[in-house]
């Protein structure tokens, strides 16, 4: 099987590059937001993630 790839260079004005700019701050904002919410959730467990059973986790909520 052949795979062709394409790269075109972009010559943005500083307009559209001041934009590209920031959407590209605003998904890394996101980005490490959703992160930083995981890393909490797992360490707010009482056992590994991958170790918990239903009941310890059920229980937690009671």
């Amino acid at each position: 099987m052949l795979n062709l790839t394409y790269s075109y260079r972009i010559y943005p004005g500083l307009d559209q590059e001041a934009q590209m700019l920031d959407w590209l701050e605003q998904c890394r904002r996101v980005y490490n937001y959703a992160l930083a919410e995981r890393k909490d959730w797992i360490n707010s467990r009482k056992c590994l993630v991958n170790a918990c059973s239903m009941r310890i986790e059920s229980s937690q909520w009671i």
